[in-house]
């Protein structure tokens, strides 16, 4: 059984819903023995958005990051770009040799150094539930790329 990282943005109300979505598929899938997904991290004696705020959000999910053993990550693009901090998870999975699988629920292209550095790449938060994190299959995005 794993423990999941979950990167995603969690700014507007449709962002919400899809890491709600996959939220609920690592809870309820077998091979997931924990998850840790940033956006119900709390700091309440800090304010959001202050230097010292940030750097205990940092600090938190690159520990967490650390002591993943996968890193699931919800692609959303908006306004032609992928959420600059889920990239920034990504890029760091990597650096650290973490596997990686992609939601990507939206319709759009992929960045070609996000589609080689995963391991499984997923349309339907359903294909996360029933995704078996002990054995890895290799499932490669295989659309457009910029």
């Amino acid at each position: 059984m794993k423990k999941v990282y979950l990167a995603g943005p969690f700014f507007d109300d449709d962002q919400i819903a899809r890491i709600s979505r996959a939220e609920e598929a690592l809870f309820n899938n077998p091979t997931i023995s924990d998850f840790f997904s940033p956006r119900k991290v709390n700091f309440p004696e800090e304010k959001e958005g202050t230097v010292s705020w940030g750097k205990k959000v940092y600090q938190k999910d690159i520990d967490e990051l650390e002591a993943s053993d996968v890193i699931v990550a919800v692609l959303d693009f908006k306004d032609g770009f992928v959420d600059s901090g889920t990239a920034f998870e990504i890029g760091y999975a990597t650096n650290i040799g973490k596997p990686i699988v992609i939601l990507h629920e939206n319709n759009g292209i992929i960045n070609l150094m996000i589609s080689n550095s995963i391991v499984a790449y997923f349309k339907d938060a359903n294909d996360i539930l029933q995704y078996d994190f002990d054995k890895l299959k290799t499932i490669p995005y295989e659309g457009p790329l910029i």
